[in-house]
């Protein structure tokens, strides 16, 4: 309080703004105004901070947006600059767009098929699960890819030439059969297609629409002489081979057919009975008559042109079109190609992408890639002959190691079991919520995809890409077919599929 005495009545300005009152004869009185006594009565963290202090921390706020404001636009520049190289180190296209332009023939219609989303499954898990359309392929399957590379290698390397009855062979579960027929309808072969009898009739049936040959046999282990890949090989062994009349003929023993391999040694060519002279077991173009007939093995299982078609085709495909964010692959193997080739080609470009396996009920790849053995230990691998154990999914699945499988092996991250019941379910729960009508192989693709994605933990930020093999129309009579499901006592439950999408990620 400040005070003083003064002569007189009055009032002066005291220090620091105080109002001085005083009455005649009295002390002079220091009186506060009543906002800074009110103030005063304030606790400190509710007083209206200095003008030093405001200073500060407005300057404190623009730095910070300024700070941040640089640090994303470095981040937007470096991003650039890494799709800038990214699309510099992209190749061109080995089948370009088709939209405004006329492809010349079915094999224009091969290839760069669309990525879709699938919107309820990725929408359930905040993860992007993207399925490379390959259905819409001019045959209807994946296999379209194999087929194409597979001929064209042939032609390339002289093993056979359009428009001279030759005949190809192939031992199929029925894709790649149709596969092949179609091309080789275009391009002028025949076809001869072996196949278990256990298949769907739809496969059977377009076969035949095709004017494929088609001999169907009982499932059997790839040991026995009669399994349907052994059969074809031996059937395009024999192509021209005389028959019982003709062999009584005197120059019977002259008229032989001449069997030789292409230079990858993978694939089986034989040429009808004429008279020529090999001095040598290996493969040469000027010794053999380019116009005569030839008998032709394709071998998907052990081909490489089965690798190549998805190394070049299907991996730069899917790389493009997700521009690189590419988390994981999910794929089922038969002959092992797609996940081979594909895998192989996305690892190159990024090696922090998982490559996880699709296995179906009674394949042996899972236990091969989860612990290093196909079968029980009791067994050793090649020599299981019992059949393999039932299954409704055709395709994919396989109790063999085959040189294309031997090429995924190295990259593979992880495998799934995906049972029938869960393959049934995924189905029915596609067309429920997305309208999409897929077939046996293409939901086993996608339920590893959720099987992995909830191993992961993931929840956000992610994109995994899988194969939808193709529709479900070649499997009216067996996957979904519910009377026959239910006669091989396979649940038909939608329900199966929205509790593996409600459970809790893997611990």
């Amino acid at each position: 309080m400040f005070s003083t005495r003064i002569h007189g009545a009055g009032g002066v300005s005291g220090p620091t703004g105080l109002a001085l009152i005083s009455e005649p004869g009295t002390r002079l009185v220091a009186v506060m105004p009543w906002r800074d006594t009110f103030l005063q009565l304030l606790p400190s963290w509710l007083r209206w901070p200095s003008r030093t202090f405001g200073r500060h921390v407005l300057i404190g706020i623009l730095l910070g947006f300024s700070l941040s404001a640089t640090i994303t636009s470095l981040a937007a520049y470096f991003q650039q600059r890494k799709r800038e190289r990214q699309v510099a180190n992209f190749a061109p296209r080995p089948i370009e767009l088709r939209s405004d332009e006329i492809v010349k023939g079915v094999v224009g219609l091969i290839g760069n098929t669309p990525l879709v989303r699938i919107n309820s499954l990725s929408d359930a898990l905040g993860v992007e699960i993207l399925g490379k359309a390959e259905f819409l392929n001019i045959g209807g399957s994946v296999k379209d890819r194999v087929a194409l590379q597979i001929i064209d290698d042939a032609e390339r390397q002289g093993l056979i030439h359009p428009y001279t009855g030759s005949r190809i062979f192939e031992g199929t579960v029925g894709s790649t059969g149709i596969s092949i027929a179609t091309i080789a309808r275009a391009r002028g072969y025949d076809t001869t297609i072996i196949m278990p009898d256990d298949v769907a009739e739809e496969k059977v049936k377009a076969l035949r629409a095709l004017g494929a040959d088609v001999e169907r046999v009982r499932p059997a282990s790839i040991v026995d002489k009669k399994q349907y890949v052994n059969l074809a090989r031996d059937r395009a062994s024999k192509f021209g081979r005389l028959d019982r009349i003709d062999a009584s003929s005197p120059d019977a023993k002259l008229m032989h057919p001449f069997t030789f391999h292409s230079p990858s040694n993978s694939v089986l060519v034989t040429e009808v009975p004429h008279h020529i002279k090999v001095e040598s077991e290996e493969w040469m173009e000027s010794n053999i008559d380019p116009t005569q007939p030839r008998g032709f093995f394709a071998d998907q299982f052990e081909n490489s042109s089965n690798f190549k078609a998805h190394y070049n085709g299907t991996g730069p495909e899917i790389w493009r079109q997700t521009n690189g964010h590419v988390d994981a692959f999910v794929s089922g193997a038969g002959t092992g190609g797609t996940v081979a080739g594909t895998g192989q080609y996305l690892k190159s470009m990024n090696e922090d992408v998982v490559v996880a396996l699709a296995d179906p009920e009674g394949s042996g790849l899972y236990n091969k890639v989860k612990y290093g053995v196909m079968y029980d230990r009791k067994e050793s691998e090649g020599t299981k002959r019992r059949h393999q154990v039932d299954t409704v999914v055709e395709g994919i699945g396989i109790n063999r190691l085959t040189r294309n499988i031997e090429l995924a092996l190295p990259i593979l991250a992880d495998a799934f079991r995906i049972t029938d019941a869960e393959a049934v379910s995924m189905a029915r729960y596609l067309v429920r919520h997305d309208g999409l009508f897929i077939g046996s192989s293409s939901a086993c693709n996608l339920v590893a995809c959720v099987k992995l994605i909830k191993q992961k933990g993931w929840t956000e930020g992610k994109t995994v890409v899988t194969i939808l093999c193709d529709s479900g129309t070649r499997h009216y009579s067996k996957f979904w077919n519910d009377e026959y499901l239910q006669n091989a006592r396979i649940p038909v439950d939608p329900r199966i599929v929205e509790s593996l999408l409600q459970s809790s990620p893997a611990p």
